[in-house]
């Protein structure tokens, strides 16, 4: 016996959000039928392939083996449908973006909603390494990262190349300038992102190699609770130049000790290229 469609949609769909009934409601059905699925799977291939947990599931080895096959398998099953269609135009569907930063991510999502309404965005900022762990787990349609790690299963497309800056709230005393060194930072509370940021990496190590010990240093979850901070004036924080929308109260400082330039690239897996919402995707990229 074989596993059918519907249940290796349903493995490869609960494992990408997370859950079953995040799944449930993605695919339109109930969580129970979404269960089933996964019973009769497991039932075939006589191994568990998910632990339910309370805040989500746990693939077990079966299902870490499984995942790979069963995503493929979805990505031909939704060509095939394609092609059977005809490519006139792009019907409803969902496509799954991640970011390590809003911009230039949300931008692009902003201009792909617009000209395709009805497509359904899935939207979650991650840090650098989670964003590079759940491409590499084939867990979304599309990710924006900055200096993404190669491999020969992505395809990545280079969107922009920017440098770090500061970020200061206005009335802070370093928005008065224009141009600072990582030494005027010194006796200031600086903002960095928790351990797994490219900017955590570099910024920690720019700031080592010049000896330089801020007077206090905060870590923060995401990107907008990072800037929120600043707002709030905790501190100032590093960020890629250009990383969100222009803020009235914010002031965007070049630092001379931070001249490398850093590329945002559009990264997606190679199986999921052709396929109508990635190639959508990628239409609006190169508008």
């Amino acid at each position: 016996m074989s596993a059918s469609t519907h249940q290796m949609r349903a493995f490869a769909c609960v494992v990408r959000e997370g859950s079953i009934s995040d799944a449930a409601r993605l695919l339109g059905v109930s969580q129970s039928a979404i269960s089933q699925h996964i019973a009769k799977l497991e039932a075939t291939l006589g191994a568990q392939v998910l632990i339910r947990q309370r805040d989500g599931i746990e693939l077990t080895t079966a299902g870490q083996n499984l995942f790979p096959l069963a995503d493929q398998f979805n990505t031909l099953d939704q060509q095939i449908t394609e092609h059977l269609r005809g490519h006139a135009t792009l019907e409803k569907g969902n496509l799954t973006i991640i970011a390590n930063a809003p911009q230039p991510a949300l931008s692009l999502i902003h201009k792909y909603a617009q000209q395709f309404p009805q497509v359904s965005i899935d939207f979650t900022l991650f840090d650098w390494a989670s964003a590079m762990e759940r491409v590499r787990e084939r867990r979304v349609d599309v990710a924006i990262i900055t200096e993404p790690r190669t491999s020969d299963d992505l395809y990545i497309q280079p969107l922009l190349k920017a440098q770090y800056v500061l970020y200061a709230r206005m009335d802070h005393q370093l928005a008065k300038r224009h141009i600072i060194s990582l030494h005027d930072v010194q006796p200031y509370t600086v903002i960095l992102p928790e351990k797994g940021s490219l900017t955590q990496r570099v910024i920690s190590k720019s700031l080592a190699d010049s000896g330089i010990k801020p007077s206090r240093l905060v870590t923060m979850t995401t990107f907008p609770v990072m800037k929120e901070a600043i707002l709030q004036g905790i501190g100032v924080g590093f960020f890629l130049e250009a990383s969100s929308v222009k803020e009235d109260r914010l002031k965007e400082i070049r630092v001379v000790d931070l001249k490398q330039q850093f590329s945002t690239c559009v990264v997606i897996p190679k199986h999921k290229l052709g396929l109508r919402l990635t190639e959508s995707f990628l239409q609006v990229v190169n508008a």
